[in-house]
């Protein structure tokens, strides 16, 4: 679910358990769905308690690419633009920093669709002595930051060829030292000619081509400004985790690795120049040091003390009993990935080649049952059937169709046309200390022996599973594996198509370790229609073009998706206004607020 593999050996046992990590929006039938009481009724005061067990990557936005990571810069850090935690716009981009959205109308889109001028919002300031407005040289230097050369933000090749001389730019970023000094000097003498601060209230993005999808991608906190004062610390120290500056509602108080992180309100924040965030609660605590199942109890209880989840999410076990008695504190809400999928790979030597024949791949595809994976994995409670390539919620995706639905006789003709058959050996590359990926490869097992093809386990330590083998290019060349599993989410949402196509399906550009086309899959069509789409002017267009991309992919059967998996959450009864926004694949901590009886320190 990553575009490098720094990020998928941190997710590597998370991949195929059934729950996506990175992240759409509302309900999903029966869950009877997360209370939401009106904000007109909302109290202010107290402390939110967050019961988490693990801790975030990073406490800085423009290097962060974890959903969990994004629930805590949603407090301190503000965006460009951001999902809002309004019914209905959760998956659409909202100005936050920004004071509109840009349109051709109103000048913040050029005529030619390469330039995108954004005024930030007046009042917005970081938390420093005396407090100091955000500018739009902060902006600059947050971009600059992405790519530093000790810990780049995990999504560059999202936008590393779009905007101009970003390519360069971190080229010659990467020769540099890895001190703050080297990284503030490389940052403050080198241009970046493809953002640039036109004065202290605007900023100029300017693209190597037209981008429909750009005002969405900038929802990414990889975006977020960035204080001068930072240029202090190398990114991703734990100096910088302990020295950061807000310009949010909340700033951090103190934060003990893997232990706390605790928060308190940001004296100079002002409400009125924040449209996204309410900050109802005076304090947030998290506690990181809890187990999955105490998480879940404690919050049951209605203790003061315990009021939502931070990262643990809600036992797959206890669901369908907090479904049944009808649970409103229950929130199942979709993820709006692929995880997991059955990856073929198209290289191997093995057969004769044979996986390079799409007509194998389709067999394979024809002959396994997507419904007994589902039942394996969790059941379709939690477990939304996928077809294609686009989840739900994502431009393109919104249509469902299925090129090949379970068919045992269909795949047999198939492979006697392929010249098999009487099938052949494929060797399955699992984990064995993941429940789900390895009853996939049993299952996926049993279907394709009923049409001759025999399914040779590779088993692989989860810590070995991406690095050791499907982020190694020369692993596939050699055979080792035929097919795999693996998963991938949207680092964005609305017009983020790319964020799929990119990085599993754009041939050469896309292959390991930069991307994440494990099966080393490049067909001419599905680059013609992927660039086709990315270049699409507008989003009807994009929309059109991204259909018509995910049909060429499914038609040359690469992959085998499975399915969209949803999202549980639980809240305490003393929690209201809990809305679930996607990308964190949680309830906004900055909008709920408390019964001013469980108000708890």
């Amino acid at each position: 679910m990553s575009r490098r593999s720094s990020r998928l050996a941190g997710i590597a046992t998370l991949c195929t358990i059934g729950l996506a990590l990175t992240a759409c929006s509302g309900t999903v039938a029966p869950t009877p769905g997360a209370s939401s009481t009106s904000a007109a009724t909302a109290v202010t005061g107290g402390t939110l308690n967050m019961l988490g067990t693990g801790d975030v990557t990073y406490l800085d936005p423009n290097i962060s690419y974890y959903s969990i990571d994004q629930i805590v810069l949603r407090m301190f850090s503000r965006a460009l633009f951001t999902n809002p935690a309004v019914e209905g716009k959760t998956t659409t981009a909202a100005p936050d920093l920004a004071t509109e959205l840009p349109t051709t109308a109103n000048g913040g889109i050029s005529a030619d669709g390469k330039t995108y001028t954004i005024k930030l919002r007046q009042g917005a300031k970081w938390d420093t002595t005396p407090a100091r407005q955000v500018t739009a040289a902060d902006v600059v230097r947050g971009v600059k930051r992405t790519c530093n050369p000790v810990q780049p933000f995990g999504g560059i090749p999202d936008f590393q060829d779009l905007i101009v001389g970003y390519a360069s730019f971190c080229a010659g970023f990467a020769k540099v030292g890895p001190t703050a000094p080297e990284i503030a000097a490389y940052m403050d003498k080198t241009d970046l000619p493809g953002v640039v601060a036109k004065d202290d209230s605007t900023v100029s993005f300017v693209l190597t081509h037209p981008a429909a999808f750009f005002v969405d991608m900038l929802t990414m906190p990889c975006f977020s400004p960035a204080p001068v004062e930072i240029n202090k610390y190398v990114p991703g120290s734990p100096d910088g985790a302990t020295h950061t500056i807000s310009d949010g509602p909340y700033k951090i108080d103190s934060y003990v690795a893997t232990k706390s992180i605790n928060l308190s309100r940001n004296p100079a924040w002002d409400a009125a120049s924040d449209p996204i965030r309410k900050a109802y609660v005076d304090k947030i605590v998290i506690n990181e040091t809890l187990t999955q199942d105490s998480v879940q109890q404690q919050l049951e209880t209605g203790t003061a003390s315990a009021d939502m989840e931070f990262d643990s999410f809600t036992p797959a076990s206890q669901i369908p009993g907090l479904v049944a008695k009808g649970d409103k504190n229950l929130n199942i809400g979709p993820s709006s990935s692929s995880n997991p999928y059955v990856v073929f790979n198209t290289v191997s030597p093995n057969n004769n080649k044979a996986l390079a024949n799409v007509k194998v791949r389709q067999a394979l595809s024809f002959a396994i049952n997507r419904d007994n994976l589902i039942q394996v994995m969790g059941g379709p409670q939690l477990n939304q059937p996928l077809s294609q390539v686009l989840p739900p919620v994502i431009v393109g995706g919104e249509s469902k169709f299925d090129l090949y639905p379970y068919n045992v006789a269909k795949a047999k003709s198939l492979l006697t046309e392929a010249g098999f058959p009487n099938g052949f050996s494929v060797k399955f590359l699992y984990r064995p200390t993941s429940a789900n990926s390895l009853k996939g490869f049993q299952t996926i097992q049993q279907d394709l022996s009923k049409v001759g093809i025999k399914v040779v386990g590779v088993p692989s330590p989860s810590a070995d599973f991406y690095s050791k083998y499907l982020t190694v290019p020369s692993v596939a060349l050699r055979g080792v594996w035929d097919l795999s599993l693996a998963g991938w989410g949207a680092d964005w949402y609305g017009n983020a198509a790319l964020s799929f196509f990119n990085p599993l399906f754009s041939g050469k550009p896309s292959f390991p370790p930069v991307g994440s086309n494990f099966g080393l899959y490049d067909s001419a069509a599905a680059n013609a229609a992927i660039t086709a789409a990315v270049n699409a002017p507008t989003q009807d267009e994009a929309k059109t073009l991204w259909a018509a991309a995910d049909k060429q992919v499914m038609a040359d059967a690469p992959f085998f998706p499975i399915t969209n998996p949803q999202q549980p959450d639980y809240h305490a009864a003393q929690v209201h206004n809990t809305i679930y926004v996607p990308s964190m694949q949680q309830f906004d901590p900055t909008n709920v607020w408390i019964d001013k009886d469980k108000q708890g320190g």
